[in-house]
């Protein structure tokens, strides 16, 4: 069992700490398995639209590793820790859609479409709980939201006819 006790900061009342993790972890663990998935579409990604994705899926990466960390230390910095390690990330998000190997674009495209449409709902479960929790982490989470929302526009473009 990991060692879940708060560190003492000031003024941090345990069940803000508490609930900005509750809804705060889906969310790093979700843009973690983004990463991932991510960066091995990129490497495996095929077709007449190859050097387009290729490049926005490290954008999308880029920006799921530093939103990761973003909402990953917001719970640090209210005292408790979290745990984002792959085993981890594995077991608590159904992010799979990616192919293991060479892939058309279009199916890539989806693939990672559907990855961030789940960390999509965590952040909107997340700006939704924590509206009485603690308004900071909420305001990460809508920053995260809109940036993510952005990025998946990007890539739905590719698709549209």
């Amino acid at each position: 069992m990991p060692n879940t006790h708060t560190t003492a900061l000031a003024a941090v009342d345990p069940t803000v700490a508490a609930g900005s993790a509750q809804f705060l972890t889906p969310v790093t663990l979700g843009l973690q398995a983004l990463a991932v998935n991510g960066k091995q579409a990129h490497w495996n990604v095929r077709g007449a639209n190859f050097i387009a994705i290729h490049e926005l899926l490290d954008t999308v990466v880029a920006h799921a590793q530093g939103w990761a960390d973003e909402a990953a230390e917001r719970v640090v910095a209210l005292g408790l820790p979290i745990d984002a390690r792959l085993d981890t990330v594995a077991a608590n998000v159904d992010a799979t859609k990616v192919a293991a190997g060479f892939t058309p674009w279009e199916e890539t495209v989806r693939a990672v479409i559907a990855d961030m449409d789940g960390v999509i709902a965590s952040l909107q479960a997340a700006v939704d709980g924590l509206d009485e929790i603690d308004l900071t982490s909420q305001d990460i989470a809508i920053g995260i939201k809109a940036g993510i929302e952005k990025d998946r526009w990007l890539l739905v473009a590719h698709l549209a006819e």
